[in-house]
């Protein structure tokens, strides 16, 4: 299976919260209401300045991703 590289996803247990999932390395789940990150992938070991600018990065794709989804929706 090909998975998309973000899943919008929600849960009824939280109905304030909006949950982006990044299927691909470093896989992680991003509350947007409140920018708090779960990851899936140990990354101890890796570079602060490397892993602080890809997260960076991949926050601001989810949220890119999360307002595209919701345009499609208007």
């Amino acid at each position: 299976m090909n998975l998309p590289k973000y899943l919008l996803a929600d849960n009824s247990n939280h109905p304030e919260d909006i949950f982006i999932l990044h299927t691909e390395f470093p896989r992680f789940l991003i509350n947007l209401k409140d920018d708090e990150i779960e990851w899936f992938e140990d990354l101890s070991g890796e570079r602060e300045d490397d892993i602080a600018s890809e997260v960076s990065n991949l926050i601001e794709e989810a949220s890119q991703f999360y307002d595209g989804e919701m345009a499609k929706y208007e």
